[in-house]
Parts: C-alpha cells; sequence; structure tokens
C-alpha cells in the first residue's frame, strides 16, 4: 500500500510540474504605439513654457550661461508639425536639470499630456532619461503611462528639430515607442 501511495503522490507531482511548465509559458501580446510629434521648449520673449526655478553654483566651461544644477520647470507645447502653429497634439510638463561637468547633459523627467480630444484621450506617457543634449539623436526611457498607455514601456528618441532665437527656444522631434500589455 504503501508503495502505491507514493507512485500516485509522485505521478501527482509530475503532473504539476508539468502542468506549472506549459501554463508559464503563455505568449501574451503586446501593442506597440509610435508617435512622432514636436516639443516647443520656450526659454524667453512674452511667453515662456520653461523657467529656470534653480540657478546652480557653478558655471559649465561647456555650457556657456548654464550652471551645473540649474533646474528647469516646463510645460511644452506638442505639436503635430515643427511649426509653433501646427495642430496641438498634447503639452509636455516635468523639468530638466544640468547635472554633467564635462558636457552638456541634462536629467529628464516630464509627462507628455496627450490632448483630451486626441485618439488617446488625455492619456499620460512618462519619460526619464539622460538627455546629452549635443548628440544628434538621444535615447530617453519611457517608464510608465496612464489611461491608453498603463503600464507602459518603451524608449523616446529626442533629437534637437531647430532653434528659435526669437524666443530663445529649441524645436524637437520625439519619436516616442511605448508597448503596453
Amino acid at each position: 500500500m504503501a508503495s502505491l501511495y507514493s507512485f500516485l503522490c509522485c505521478h501527482h507531482f509530475l503532473l504539476l510540474a508539468v502542468a506549472v511548465l506549459f501554463t508559464t509559458n503563455v505568449v501574451v501580446a503586446h501593442d506597440t504605439t509610435h508617435l512622432n510629434f514636436y516639443m516647443h521648449d520656450i526659454l524667453g520673449g512674452p511667453n515662456p513654457t520653461a523657467v529656470a526655478i534653480v540657478k546652480g553654483p557653478v558655471a559649465l566651461p561647456s555650457v556657456p550661461g548654464a550652471n551645473f544644477g540649474d533646474l528647469i520647470a516646463i510645460d511644452d507645447a506638442l505639436t503635430e508639425g515643427p511649426e509653433l502653429s501646427s495642430r496641438p497634439v498634447g503639452r509636455a510638463q516635468g523639468f530638466y536639470m544640468s547635472t554633467a561637468f564635462q558636457e552638456g547633459s541634462l536629467l529628464l523627467s516630464v509627462n507628455f499630456v496627450l490632448a483630451h480630444d486626441g485618439p488617446y484621450n488625455g492619456s499620460v506617457v512618462s519619460v526619464q532619461g539622460r538627455d546629452p543634449f549635443a548628440a544628434p539623436v538621444r535615447e530617453l526611457s519611457v517608464v510608465g503611462g496612464t489611461g491608453h498607455f498603463r503600464m507602459a514601456r518603451g524608449y523616446v528618441l529626442w533629437k534637437t528639430y531647430g532653434f528659435n532665437t526669437a524666443n530663445s527656444g529649441a524645436i524637437l522631434e520625439l519619436d516616442v515607442y511605448v508597448t503596453t500589455k
């Protein structure tokens, strides 16, 4: 009788192990979305969208006029095209901070708040990363999101499209690749 009991226990354990192996290898389909828009970071003029909150104590020799520790709060327009007058698609809200002595580099933390009247109905994509702004293309991390982009992950290819000398602004082209379950 003891051998029958151990035989059944052993087979029961093997069946559970096989069931676990097959259920843990379930493939979950992921939805990847590519967004392309332009961000208008305006530091001067009558309607700035980027405002210095803290002026760092040490001048950066690599970036005239910038200091290590400069902290800038932003509420920048996101548009469909590179012109500020093109169709708005949302706002970039967050901050960036000068965080490198040897080169011009920023720590960036920003939420892309997408338009309520657009296809993503007010959803948010949260981004964080390092922006060595002299590089032609920078890669930042998508670290989360809300609404359509809940539990998001991915990356942003961040490129300087041009400068607006009239308002001390930069125009950035952003290619956002967001994956959700």
